[in-house]
Protein backbone atom coordinates (compact mmCIF):
# COMPACT_ATOMS: atom_id res chain seq x y z
CA UNK A 1 0.00 0.00 0.00
CA UNK A 2 0.92 3.76 -0.70
CA UNK A 3 -0.21 6.76 1.16
CA UNK A 4 -0.09 10.05 -0.68
CA UNK A 5 0.07 13.27 1.47
CA UNK A 6 -0.57 16.38 -0.53
CA UNK A 7 0.98 19.88 1.18
CA UNK A 8 0.70 18.09 4.36
CA UNK A 9 1.26 21.61 6.98
CA UNK A 10 1.80 19.98 10.37
CA UNK A 11 4.99 17.97 11.21
CA UNK A 12 3.43 15.82 14.15
CA UNK A 13 0.14 14.89 11.74
CA UNK A 14 3.19 13.87 9.43
CA UNK A 15 4.94 12.48 12.16
CA UNK A 16 2.12 9.77 13.16
CA UNK A 17 1.16 8.85 9.64
CA UNK A 18 5.33 8.14 9.15
CA UNK A 19 5.02 5.75 11.80
CA UNK A 20 1.88 4.41 10.85
CA UNK A 21 3.43 3.69 7.46
CA UNK A 22 6.38 2.11 9.03
CA UNK A 23 4.25 0.18 11.35
CA UNK A 24 2.32 -1.53 8.44
CA UNK A 25 4.95 -1.63 5.86
CA UNK A 26 3.63 1.21 3.85
CA UNK A 27 5.26 3.35 1.47
CA UNK A 28 4.53 7.28 2.39
CA UNK A 29 4.42 9.84 -0.49
CA UNK A 30 4.95 13.64 0.28
CA UNK A 31 3.92 15.79 -2.69
CA UNK A 32 5.55 19.90 -1.73
CA UNK A 33 5.43 22.03 -0.89
CA UNK A 34 5.29 21.06 3.03
CA UNK A 35 4.82 23.11 5.39
CA UNK A 36 7.77 22.22 7.53
CA UNK A 37 11.43 20.98 7.04
CA UNK A 38 12.46 17.54 6.98
CA UNK A 39 15.99 18.27 8.34
CA UNK A 40 17.40 15.95 10.66
CA UNK A 41 16.64 18.36 13.69
CA UNK A 42 12.92 18.84 12.76
CA UNK A 43 12.74 15.27 12.71
CA UNK A 44 13.61 14.71 15.89
CA UNK A 45 12.02 17.52 17.09
CA UNK A 46 8.38 16.60 15.93
CA UNK A 47 9.20 12.96 17.47
CA UNK A 48 10.67 11.05 14.59
CA UNK A 49 13.23 8.48 15.35
CA UNK A 50 11.44 6.36 13.12
CA UNK A 51 12.04 7.91 10.07
CA UNK A 52 15.24 6.05 8.78
CA UNK A 53 12.83 3.02 8.43
CA UNK A 54 10.26 4.76 6.42
CA UNK A 55 9.95 4.25 2.88
CA UNK A 56 9.43 7.97 1.70
CA UNK A 57 9.57 9.80 -1.57
CA UNK A 58 9.56 13.33 -2.12
CA UNK A 59 7.77 15.16 -5.61
CA UNK A 60 7.80 18.56 -6.41
CA UNK A 61 3.87 19.10 -7.13
CA UNK A 62 1.26 16.28 -8.27
CA UNK A 63 2.35 16.45 -12.06
CA UNK A 64 5.88 15.23 -10.78
CA UNK A 65 3.47 12.36 -8.96
CA UNK A 66 1.74 11.16 -11.88
CA UNK A 67 4.61 11.01 -14.37
CA UNK A 68 6.69 8.79 -11.77
CA UNK A 69 3.16 6.56 -11.11
CA UNK A 70 1.53 6.90 -14.45
CA UNK A 71 -1.13 3.87 -14.22
CA UNK A 72 -1.03 4.60 -10.29
CA UNK A 73 -4.53 3.65 -8.55
CA UNK A 74 -4.91 6.64 -6.50
CA UNK A 75 -8.62 6.83 -3.89
CA UNK A 76 -9.05 10.53 -2.71
CA UNK A 77 -9.82 11.03 0.74
CA UNK A 78 -12.08 13.68 0.85
CA UNK A 79 -15.37 14.96 3.03
CA UNK A 80 -16.47 16.11 -0.72
CA UNK A 81 -16.66 12.54 -1.68
CA UNK A 82 -19.78 10.69 -2.85
CA UNK A 83 -18.80 7.27 -1.95
CA UNK A 84 -17.82 5.82 1.55
CA UNK A 85 -14.39 4.24 1.99
CA UNK A 86 -15.50 0.81 3.25
CA UNK A 87 -17.54 0.57 0.05
CA UNK A 88 -14.52 0.33 -2.67
CA UNK A 89 -12.05 -2.70 -3.04
CA UNK A 90 -8.36 -2.02 -2.03
CA UNK A 91 -5.80 -3.23 -4.14
CA UNK A 92 -2.29 -4.12 -2.43
CA UNK A 93 -0.06 -1.61 -5.17
CA UNK A 94 -3.14 1.51 -4.35
CA UNK A 95 -2.30 4.52 -3.37
CA UNK A 96 -4.49 6.59 -0.96
CA UNK A 97 -4.30 10.28 -1.23
CA UNK A 98 -5.29 12.82 1.84
CA UNK A 99 -5.11 16.69 1.38
CA UNK A 100 -3.86 19.56 3.52
CA UNK A 101 -4.99 19.83 6.85
CA UNK A 102 -6.81 23.25 6.24
CA UNK A 103 -8.02 22.51 2.92
CA UNK A 104 -7.42 18.77 1.50
CA UNK A 105 -6.63 17.50 -2.20
CA UNK A 106 -7.62 20.75 -4.70
CA UNK A 107 -10.60 20.37 -5.93
CA UNK A 108 -8.89 20.83 -9.68
CA UNK A 109 -7.19 17.47 -8.72
CA UNK A 110 -11.00 16.33 -7.15
CA UNK A 111 -12.81 16.95 -10.05
CA UNK A 112 -10.74 14.43 -12.67
CA UNK A 113 -10.80 11.67 -10.22
CA UNK A 114 -14.28 11.51 -8.78
CA UNK A 115 -14.99 7.75 -9.16
CA UNK A 116 -11.86 7.28 -6.85
CA UNK A 117 -12.97 10.01 -4.16
CA UNK A 118 -13.96 8.25 -1.24
CA UNK A 119 -15.06 9.35 2.39
CA UNK A 120 -15.16 8.65 5.79
CA UNK A 121 -18.61 9.05 7.28
CA UNK A 122 -19.06 11.73 10.00
CA UNK A 123 -22.14 14.02 11.22
CA UNK A 124 -22.40 17.22 9.50
CA UNK A 125 -21.56 19.98 12.16
CA UNK A 126 -17.78 18.87 11.79
CA UNK A 127 -15.52 19.79 8.87
CA UNK A 128 -13.24 17.01 9.22
CA UNK A 129 -11.25 14.59 11.32
CA UNK A 130 -7.39 14.99 12.26
CA UNK A 131 -5.38 14.38 8.93
CA UNK A 132 -3.20 11.13 10.89
CA UNK A 133 -6.32 9.91 12.10
CA UNK A 134 -8.36 10.03 8.94
CA UNK A 135 -4.96 8.01 7.64
CA UNK A 136 -4.97 5.66 10.06
CA UNK A 137 -9.00 4.67 9.30
CA UNK A 138 -9.30 4.29 5.47
CA UNK A 139 -5.45 2.56 5.43
CA UNK A 140 -5.93 -0.04 8.10
CA UNK A 141 -9.53 -0.86 5.91
CA UNK A 142 -7.17 -1.19 3.01
CA UNK A 143 -4.87 -3.71 4.44
CA UNK A 144 -7.89 -5.48 6.26
CA UNK A 145 -9.11 -6.12 2.75
CA UNK A 146 -6.08 -7.06 2.00
CA UNK A 147 -5.99 -9.96 4.87
CA UNK A 148 -2.92 -7.97 6.88
CA UNK A 149 -0.15 -9.56 5.30
CA UNK A 150 2.44 -10.35 6.50
CA UNK A 151 1.84 -8.32 9.85
CA UNK A 152 1.81 -9.75 13.14
CA UNK A 153 -1.95 -10.79 14.36
CA UNK A 154 -1.25 -11.71 17.88
CA UNK A 155 0.69 -10.17 20.56
CA UNK A 156 2.16 -11.99 23.83
CA UNK A 157 1.61 -10.22 27.41
CA UNK A 158 5.55 -9.05 28.65
CA UNK A 159 5.65 -10.40 32.24
CA UNK A 160 2.33 -13.01 32.12
CA UNK A 161 0.67 -15.58 30.21
CA UNK A 162 -2.84 -15.49 28.69
CA UNK A 163 -4.86 -18.42 30.66
CA UNK A 164 -6.50 -19.74 28.31
CA UNK A 165 -3.21 -20.71 25.67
Amino acid sequence: MHIILHQPEIPANTGNIGRTCVATGTSLHLIEPLGFRLDEKSIKRAGMDYWEHLDVTRYINFADFQEKHPSAKIWMATTKAKHVYTDVSFGPDDFIMFGKESGGIPEEILVDHEETCIRIPMLPAIRSLNLSNSVAIVLYEALRQQGFDQMQLEGELHRLHWKNN
